[in-house]
Parts: C-alpha cells; structure tokens; sequence
C-alpha cells in the first residue's frame, strides 16, 4: 500500500561534477529543484552520504519527515543491475556499488524506497512521458554531450538489457579508420565522431559551441566536423531502427541546442541507410532539457505504481 501523508518523489540526477535533486509531488509535478557538488574524491566515497544529507536536509526545510517519502529515484552515469546496483561508473570512480543499499542506509529508510536507473535511459523515460517524446509508444532517445549516451523506452519501460548495457548507442561501432582507443576500450566507437568532445577536436575549437559557431559562420574544418558527427549519428541510428524499430528517435544533450540545421543533417544521414520500412521514423527534439534525468527518476518511482 502506498503511504499518504505529504507523499514526497525525490528524483536525483547523479552526474560527474554535479547532482540535480528535484522535489515532486505524488502527480508527478515538480516542486522546487536544487544541486549541490558530487565529491569525486577518494573514488566518489563520500557522494552517497552527500545526497543523505541534502535530502534530509530538504525534509526538514519542508518540516515533513521521512515517512512522507514515496520513494526516491537516482540516476547514475554507468550500466546499473536490477535497479539498485551500479557496475562501474568511471566518472564517479565507482566500480560495483549498491546504491539503494548504502542510500537507505544513510538515511534510515527501507531498501526498495530507492530505485536506481542508468542516466541516458532515466533522461529518456522522462521526455517519454512528460517531453518530446509523450505523443508517442516508444522511442530511442540520443544524449550528446561529453559522450553519446542512449535510452530505450518500449510500451513506457526503460529496456536495459541483462547486463544494463542497453542502448548504449554511444558505443555502436561506426568507423574503420579512428587510431586512437575510446574510453570503453574499443576503438570506431560513435561516441569518438559524434558527442561534443568529439566535434570540438575535430574542429580545432575549444568547446562544441565554438564549433557550431563557426560552421554556421561557414568555417569549412567546423563544417566537416559537424557533418562528420550527423553522418555518423545517421548511420549508428539506422542500425538501431533494424533492431528495433522505435516511434521516433529524440536528440537530446546539449549539442542538440545547435539548432534545427544539425538535426536535419542527421535526418539526411539516417534516410540514406535506413531499412525502407523505417525511412520515415521521426526524429525530433528533446524538450525537456538539463531537467530530463529528475523528471524521469521521479517517473521510476509512479511507474512502481501504476
């Protein structure tokens, strides 16, 4: 039975230099959002009790108390098992770690209250249900930032895969000729031509911004940059659309703020290698923004009860 009282969703948003905490209500309506540092120091030991003592700290600013709470989502940057346990986290310095165990044990509460989600899928299930994606039964959402991250949502479930490894679209490989290793180890990985890092040092420039700024401003390294990433994002997609099929694919990360130019770049490439029946999948926009992992840690909690 689900408890009453004040019914408090916290959806945390673990990620490698901050952690957005959002407060929701029991309809999914969020409250009031806040961060606060991740301490990556001595492997990321101390992130766990941070987050206790912020979320405490919320709770007793609200005067509610730990009972109010209905459960609390976190997304992390790393593979996750059975919705509790990270396997690996290289930006945080985790390897295997328990989560909702240490969570709940920080804060006193039971274990099952803490559900644990991988951030690109989390982000997805957010912009599936309150986003780009809410018209729509299924989608394959793509994350560009630092790398290429992806989230499989089927009937209104993450898809994660046995090993939490699905979707990691980031790490399809797309390219014969890279000489140099990604950070997952392997080599021609999607994430080496396409995530911001990527695009900037293709493009000489110091950021991704710069980089679109000036292939815009008709900087032909810039362009080359750019249509290298939509051409490689085009073809990664194309593969995911054989296997299986989504409604729409959302571009989402801060690239996808580039504009509707770079979107129709990937279009372009992704028309050229589809499967014919999937030629006129849609690809769209994520709306939803830097707010999308909250919104969908707060969704793996409603889902536990709908």
């Amino acid at each position: 039975m689900m408890r009453t009282m004040s019914k408090i969703i916290f959806g945390i948003d673990l990620g490698g230099t901050r952690i957005k905490i959002g407060l929701f209500d029991i309809n999914g309506n969020l409250i009031s959002k806040g961060d606060i540092p991740t301490d990556t120091s001595n492997n990321g030991q101390n992130i766990i009790d941070d987050i206790a003592r912020e979320l405490l700290r919320s709770l007793e600013e609200r005067q509610a108390g730990l009972a109010d709470i209905v459960g609390i989502g976190i997304d992390v940057p790393g593979a996750v098992l059975g919705h509790t346990t990270v396997n690996r986290c290289v930006n945080l310095g985790w390897g295997l770690v328990d989560v909702s165990s240490k969570l709940s044990e920080a804060m006193g509460i039971p274990r099952d209250w803490v559900i644990v989600g991988n951030d690109a899928n989390v982000a997805a299930l957010g912009e599936f249900f309150d986003g780009g994606a809410k018209e729509y039964s299924s989608m394959m959402m793509v994350t560009i930032g630092t790398g290429v991250g992806g989230g499989l949502i089927m009937d209104g479930n993450i898809i994660d895969g046995v090993n939490g490894a699905a979707a990691e679209i980031g790490h399809i490989p797309v390219s014969d000729d890279l000489d140099f290793d990604c950070s997952c180890g392997n080599r021609g990985c999607l994430e080496q031509l396409a995530s911001a890092t990527a695009i900037a040092r293709m493009a000489g420039t110091a950021d991704a911004k710069e980089a679109f700024d000036r292939a815009y401003a008709g900087d032909e390294l810039a362009v080359k940059a750019i249509d290298t990433a939509a051409e490689a994002l085009g073809k990664a997609m194309a593969a995911v659309a054989c296997v299986v099929d989504p409604e729409c694919f959302l571009i989402g990360g801060g690239v996808a703020a580039a504009g509707e130019k770079f979107i129709e770049k990937i279009r372009a490439s992704y028309a050229k290698r589809a499967f014919h029946s999937s030629k006129k999948t849609k690809i769209l926009r994520a709306k939803l923004g830097n707010d999308a992992g909250i919104y969908g840690c707060a969704r793996m909690i409603l889902n536990r009860y709908e």
